[in-house]
């Protein structure tokens, strides 16, 4: 049987190149494990999160420590060091001398005959020196290093919003986020759904100014729940739950949802049109549309029609609609705290998003009705992904005009992850002309 460090430490492996998202990751590796004891599946859990969201600061401590650069020790001995001052710096429940003694266990069993020592030595090393972060001077960089964020996103912040937003942002980076949800009460009551819940000793929260939206705590694994079995629930960051209130469906509407996968927003909208209308839910790849149809079909939701669409592409068989909901793809840089892996990717890599983003939210105007209103969301906190997107949409498409939000003072907002504890989220809400 392995050890829950060695397990983690093959997760955090196969996690840097890049098979899986973090979450997907984890709870495929968990299922492969069905005897852990539940302490051993929360310590997994918490160390492989802390290593990935805090990657940058753990490799600058080693940088800082010995006379190669992290990058240049081999993969295995590299997180074995990230999670022996990850351990040291931020796992309290460790103490420090199980940090150092079980990662010298794990570099027993590398190759390297001298990899034990080495770790030893420089996590030992780590402790008399009084367990600080290495600091620079400059400013981008050790605000880099304290918030394991690299710097051209800190730099992105900070010009967009100012320093003091900024560094708020950056501390709602880490850390785990609250597991919300949106109950189906479009088809149980919800007196129903809280009594289910509670006899699986599932604490419930109500979220007071976004009806059906509640956070919950102590459910471990949600598709265990009989409360989600049955189709009473589905998980859903605040943000998004707020997302679909602002598009305001009414009954017996045609909505579309063009980048739905793998389909939250729509079972929302569904919901909170009644199970009334027609919802159109489209994804580029196939597999992705069968999770959408599968969902809907577990939460008893008839008026959600999935299917195969182009998003950048118009098509003459998606139906003209009342609503639209544009949620496209981004760079996630308002859900770093639950994908940490994803802030770590290069900033070249995202500089086609912009131009995407505008296919979509052009090709997705022209199947509003007269009258109608169109959702721009993502859930990203660059400006240039967001307001820059929606204001030459506007400047270049005169029958488009800005609709005020129901729930702020404006046409647009970005909801900031400090403000709700929720993931970082921008909304835009257009109306074409009569």
């Amino acid at each position: 049987m392995q050890t829950p460090r060695e397990i983690c430490l093959k997760l955090l492996d196969a996690t840097e190149r890049g098979q899986a998202y973090s979450n997907i990751a984890l709870d495929s590796a968990l299922k492969r494990y069905p005897d852990l004891r539940d302490i051993d599946r929360r310590f997994i859990s918490a160390l492989y999160y802390s290593v990935l969201e805090r990657r940058l600061t753990l490799d600058a401590v080693i940088d800082s420590l010995c006379d190669r650069p992290a990058d240049r020790l081999s993969p295995e001995l590299r997180q074995i060091l990230r999670m022996g001052v990850c351990q040291i710096l931020y796992m309290d429940s460790v103490p420090e001398s199980a940090a150092v003694n079980e990662s010298v266990k794990l570099a027993s069993k590398l190759k390297n005959s001298g990899a034990a020592g080495f770790v030893n030595a420089l996590l030992r090393s780590f402790i008399r020196g009084g367990c600080k972060l290495p600091k620079s001077g400059v400013k981008f960089k050790d605000l880099s290093v304290e918030y394991s964020c690299p710097e051209w996103i800190v730099g992105s912040f900070i010009r967009d919003y100012g320093e003091e937003t900024a560094l708020g942002i950056l501390k709602s980076s880490l850390g785990r986020a609250p597991m919300t949800a949106r109950l189906n009460t479009c088809k149980f009551s919800y007196e129903g759904i809280i009594a289910e819940l509670s006899v699986q000793n599932v604490s419930v929260k109500d979220i007071p100014f976004a009806d059906g939206c509640v956070e919950l705590s102590g459910c471990g694994s949600v598709e265990s729940l009989s409360a989600y079995q049955k189709g009473m629930l589905h998980i859903q960051d605040l943000s998004c739950q707020i997302c679909c209130r602002e598009l305001g469906p009414k009954s017996g509407e045609t909505v579309l949802d063009l980048c739905s996968a793998p389909g939250g927003k729509t079972f929302t909208v569904a919901e909170l049109m009644g199970d009334d209308g027609r919802v159109y839910a489209y994804d580029l790849h196939p597999n992705r549309v069968k999770l959408i149809a599968s969902g809907a079909e577990r939460l008893g939701l008839g008026s959600v029609t999935a299917g195969v669409n182009n998003a950048k592409i118009f098509s003459g068989s998606v139906p003209m609609a009342d609503r639209i909901l544009c949620d496209v793809p981004c760079s996630g840089l308002g859900v770093i705290r639950r994908k940490p892996e994803i802030k770590y990717r290069h900033e070249s890599e995202l500089l086609s998003l912009p131009n995407t983003q505008y296919e979509i939210l052009s090709a997705s105007s022209r199947y509003l009705k007269a009258g109608g209103v169109l959702v721009y969301s993502t859930c990203t906190l660059r400006r240039c992904e967001n307001e820059d997107i929606v204001e030459k949409f506007l400047s270049e498409n005169s029958d488009f005009t800005p609709v005020k939000l129901d729930g702020f003072t404006d046409w647009n907002t970005t909801i900031l992850p400090q403000t709700y504890g929720s993931d970082g989220f921008f909304i835009a809400k257009l109306a074409r002309k009569r």
